[in-house]
């Protein structure tokens, strides 16, 4: 995950090692603390399973305020309370502006014909879309808006198809449109390989994860794409504005749920292999990709079945599997509690469930359930039975030349909407340091509240797990066992000649056979420090976990990053706690108390170590080895490391970034080591420049630096100086 000591710095610090460890004694060495204690052979699964614990807690009070509503006064009051939680998650929506209409090709076929077209729901955001409309009559039809899941084909796929000619056969007319990163919308498309460098999911899910850092979502512009439709289909004299419904299985099952919440206009809405409950959700599957996710969701009391709830009365059907990857038993629950909303509101027939014995699919049942459905409650009686269709080839359902907007008539993404977000935020965020002392002042403040970090006195007891002796140190081992079953496993360097003071060492301890990875603190032993190693959760002994998800990139999980989004509980806020636990304890039962420590990491750790300064840990002095540069570096890059993401807080900017906590850090000792090339250590150095003029301020200058290097020598001569301060 993380850029560990290139090969050939690798082997200086094994060979370093060995001089001054003749005996090779570390080469057996076994670092792990967990081995031994078998109870804990699951705390790789700690991080997620402490999310989910807050995530429960919020969904308990929100069972008990629902259990509290029985008129129609009572649930019209929730329904009022669930709009405004829903945009307060989702925000305000770009502003509604010209959609440009282009129809590039109609094609006419037996029974009903096909326009081809795109608009635009936001200025350069083009949207390719395909409208279906059988022959006949052709005004005031009732229209259905089709939402693709995740295929990367979107309507044009076979299955997605089947069902929208179908439905045009039975006189409805149908608007298909497709989603960022599907269809002609692939936002990472590799013209040598001709289709896109990624799947549906991570083309959502790695821009959604850089709109999450800039106060925003995938799903709002999702949602925003629906209703912008909506808004075309009513310029539209084909389409009856009083018979307007929706639908999709799977990733469209989430868009047709989350659109109709938010566009009343839909009357009839009967979202597929989507619904359950967030409780169910977190103890099955976890969070999926990033459209599902509305920012502090579960934290501001909402469930799936707000979703069908905030529309009530309008008709609703509810389409589902046994075995879906979204659990059944949350479907049937949400239906049990939706109903009693529907049947105060007087309109109880109104809320249906289908459900057939089947995995995640469309299956023969489902569709006449909805074909009926939609025949019954848009007016539009006739026969149910699914026939077989005619299903076009791919190609000819293109609506642009080539197949894709990014190499025929261009269009915006998700990036470059963050893109222009970032800008703002970075205006906004550059106006707040122009008074940087009022800046700072309020920042202990904003970090607590935007990374979700509670200030809280944790009981913790020190469990001691045995001792190696070496010629220079002691290895020791040690357990902190929190309330429940939390742990934090670490181990300490102990010199036996120390020079005094300690170093808290971030790094992530993957390898617990390999002594290479504990290079840097051997060394720094040997030199007379002592030094502190955990595994924080998520990494090393603690991670990463079973939940690996639909959104599981190069070893990093971000459907367990997105758990912190939906309770508003960040990894950092997270990784903060523990550490203020660890150093606590160290300090009462290591007789730490008089000895100052000083923070040292490699990779996002530094993330870590800063957020936990500016919220009260005392570090004499910080160094950082390969960090990361700042929020804004992985939201203004299209290509960023995913090993990044756990290390960000969701919301921070424009309120603040890593910088700002550097210059609050000021006027102790803090030094960055970078092995990045010389241009990008450069434009390190100029996003610093702000911290930089705090610590000349301050009559420290000497004390904050910026260093590039080529070799570990290099970097291991840094350290020594860093520590001599002891």
């Amino acid at each position: 995950m993380f850029k560990m000591i290139k090969p050939k710095a690798l082997t200086l610090g094994i060979i370093l090692i060995f001089l001054l460890n003749p005996s090779n004694a570390w080469s057996q060495t076994n670092y792990s603390v967990l081995d031994f204690w078998k109870y804990y052979s699951d705390a790789e699964n700690q991080l997620y399973k402490q999310q989910a614990e807050i995530s429960f807690q919020s969904l308990a009070k929100r069972k008990e305020s629902i259990s509290k509503l029985h008129t129609k006064t009572d649930w019209e009051g929730r329904q009022g309370w669930v709009k405004g939680r829903l945009q307060e998650s989702i925000g305000d929506f770009p502003e509604r502006t010209p959609l440009n209409p282009i129809i590039t090709k109609r094609i006419k076929k037996d029974g009903y014909s096909v326009e081809k077209l795109y608009f635009e729901s936001i200025p350069g955001v083009k949207v390719t879309a395909a409208f279906f409309i059988p022959h006949g009559k052709r005004k005031n039809l009732p229209t259905i808006i089709y939402c693709s899941g995740h295929s990367d084909l979107a309507f044009r796929s076979d299955i997605y198809q089947h069902v929208i000619l179908n439905l045009v056969k039975k006189g409805f007319a149908v608007f298909a449109f497709d989603p960022y990163g599907q269809g002609e919308r692939l936002q990472y498309f590799d013209q040598h390989l001709g289709k896109s460098r990624f799947s549906p999911t991570r083309e959502h899910s790695y821009p959604g994860a850089q709109l999450f850092i800039n106060g925003s979502s995938t799903a709002k512009y999702m949602i925003w794409d629906g209703i912008r439709a909506v808004d075309y289909l009513l310029t539209r004299k084909e389409v009856d504005p009083e018979r307007i419904g929706i639908t999709g299985r799977s990733g469209g099952g989430t868009q047709s749920s989350h659109i109709a919440a938010f566009d009343g206009r839909i009357k009839a809405s009967a979202p597929e292999c989507y619904i359950t409950t967030m409780e169910y959700q977190l103890k099955s599957g976890g969070p999926q990709d990033a459209e599902q996710n509305f920012p502090k969701g579960i934290q501001l009391g909402l469930d799936h079945a707000d979703l069908l709830q905030v529309r009530a009365p309008k008709p609703t059907l509810m389409i589902t599997t046994t075995r879906d990857i979204f659990s059944i038993q949350g479907a049937r629950d949400t239906y049990e509690e939706t109903k009693r909303a529907y049947k105060a509101l007087g309109k109880e027939g109104n809320l249906l469930m289908v459900e057939d014995n089947a995995g995640h699919q469309s299956t023969l049942n489902n569709r006449e359930a909805m074909y009926a459905f939609f025949q019954k409650h848009l007016d539009n009686p006739g026969n149910s039975k699914d026939e077989e269709v005619v299903i076009f080839p791919v190609e000819e359902l293109y609506v642009t030349e080539t197949g894709q907007l990014s190499t025929s008539v261009g269009s915006k993404f998700l990036f470059h909407l963050n893109s222009d977000r970032t800008k703002k935020n970075l205006v906004l965020l550059n106006e707040g340091r122009q008074n940087l002392n009022q800046h700072l002042i309020n920042l202990k403040q904003k970090v607590k509240a935007i990374s979700g970090y509670t200030e809280t006195a944790k009981k913790a007891k020190l469990i001691f797990s045995g001792q190696t002796e070496f010629e220079a140190y002691f290895l020791n081992k040690y357990l902190i066992k929190e309330e429940g079953d939390k742990i934090i496993p670490f181990i300490t360097f102990v010199p036996k000649h120390p020079m005094g003071g300690s170093v808290l060492y971030l790094d992530n301890m993957k390898d617990k056979e390999s002594s290479e990875a504990y290079a840097i603190p051997i060394q720094m032993a040997q030199k007379g420090v002592t030094v502190i190693v955990p595994d924080l959760p998520g990494y090393g002994e603690l991670g990463p976990g079973y939940l690996k998800g639909d959104a599981y990139f190069e070893n990093t999980s971000y459907n367990q990053w997105f758990a912190g989004i939906l309770n508003g509980k960040s990894t950092v806020a997270i990784h903060v706690e523990a550490i203020e636990t660890l150093l606590q304890v160290c300090k009462t039962d290591l007789k730490l108390d008089d000895k100052e420590i000083m923070g040292i990491s490699k990779g996002g750790f530094n993330s870590s170590l800063l957020h936990a300064a500016v919220l009260g840990v005392d570090f004499k002095g910080m160094l950082f080895l390969d960090p990361l540069l700042s929020f804004q570096s992985v939201v203004s890059d299209k290509n960023y490391n995913p090993a990044h993401m756990p290390f960000t807080v969701a919301g921070a900017l424009p309120n603040y970034d890593l910088q700002d906590l550097s210059a609050a850090f000021a006027p102790k000792k803090l030094k960055i080591i970078t092995e990045s090339d010389t241009l990008a250590a450069e434009q390190f150095k100029k996003s610093c420049e702000f911290v930089a003029k705090r610590y000349e301020s301050m009559d420290e200058a000497n004390n904050f630096s910026i260093t590039k290097i080529n070799a570990a020598r290099e970097a291991m001569n840094l350290i020594n100086a860093f520590i001599s301060d002891f």
